[in-house]
């Protein structure tokens, strides 16, 4: 039937490329060499895999791949340098001898792997945009993506200064108790990027948003400045503020962890009267009753 037939073709053309293979690796000992090149790197034997590459590289320096299998058993042994210098031969000797773009890509990503190992994230970005302009590979818009949030993370960290949010936070204060709550906030902001640890900007810009109705952020910033630091009692306090009229039962929750920081806390003691009063007259909730 054409099933057996096919299946014929099939195992035709899969001997005949088996058979060319070993064809060619007997005619040519470059690629002999590249594959006991491959099979000491299974076996984890590097420096004798680096010998085997070199040896088929000395036999025929125009093949892409034999520089990048020897870039990739450098990358197992952590030889960053040694990394750069063969992958970036491999991309030029690819290029000169019009090689797959796919193998040029591989070996500018590995360099800019290799780069980013070194702790280099502008050279390792420099490297994969170079190999995605050769070809788009997932595999390499993935390394680069966690390149460029590992950089941002950096710009991060390097832009935190617990002085400057000081200032910027004594800024915020000045606008706040001038009745200038927008004002006040991009001071907050600011003081939160130089210290995002800081649990009191969080705090202070609620109040902000608070005073302009926007009780969503409100909410976000209190829940922030409560996680930042659990024993800040004012985080407890606008939280419970802004649950108060309507969630007085989690608002009680709210003033009672307050409590808890300050028994003697006034806004606190009359906030919690005030919610055990309201979830009193709250009206009783009915049973559910399957129909």
């Amino acid at each position: 039937g054409i099933n057996a037939e096919y299946g014929g073709v099939l195992n035709y053309y899969t001997n005949y490329y088996y058979k060319s293979n070993l064809s060619s690796m007997a005619t040519n000992p470059a690629l002999k060499c590249k594959e006991q090149g491959n099979a000491a790197y299974k076996a984890k034997k590097f420096n004798e895999a680096i010998g085997h590459y070199n040896a088929a590289i000395s036999l025929d320096p125009t093949d892409i791949t034999f520089y990048n299998n020897k870039g990739a058993v450098h990358f197992e042994k952590a030889e960053y340098d040694a990394v750069i210098e063969v992958c970036t031969a491999a991309a030029e000797v690819g290029r000169a001898n019009r090689a797959d773009c796919k193998h040029v890509a591989k070996a500018l990503a590995r360099v800019g792997k290799a780069y980013s190992k070194k702790g280099d994230p502008e050279n390792a970005m420099k490297f994969y945009d170079k190999a995605i302009t050769e070809h788009r590979d997932p595999a390499i818009l993935k390394e680069r993506a966690e390149v460029i949030k590992m950089v941002k993370e950096e710009k991060r960290l390097a832009y935190i200064d617990p002085e400057i949010s000081k200032a910027e936070k004594a800024k915020g204060n000045e606008q706040f108790k001038a009745g200038k709550y927008a004002d006040a906030i991009p001071f907050y902001t600011e003081a939160i990027k130089r210290n995002p640890k800081d649990c009191v900007p969080y705090s202070n810009r609620a109040a902000c948003y608070t005073k302009l109705m926007e009780f969503g952020l409100a909410m976000q910033d209190c829940d922030k400045c409560i996680e930042l630091d659990d024993k800040f009692i004012k985080g407890y306090l606008r939280k419970a503020a802004l649950l108060k009229i309507d969630s007085p039962q989690e608002a009680k929750a709210a003033y009672s962890k307050a409590l808890e920081l300050d028994p003697n806390n006034m806004e606190a003691k009359q906030g919690y009267q005030h919610c055990t009063n309201a979830v009193r007259q709250l009206p009783p909730r009915r049973e559910q009753r399957l129909p």
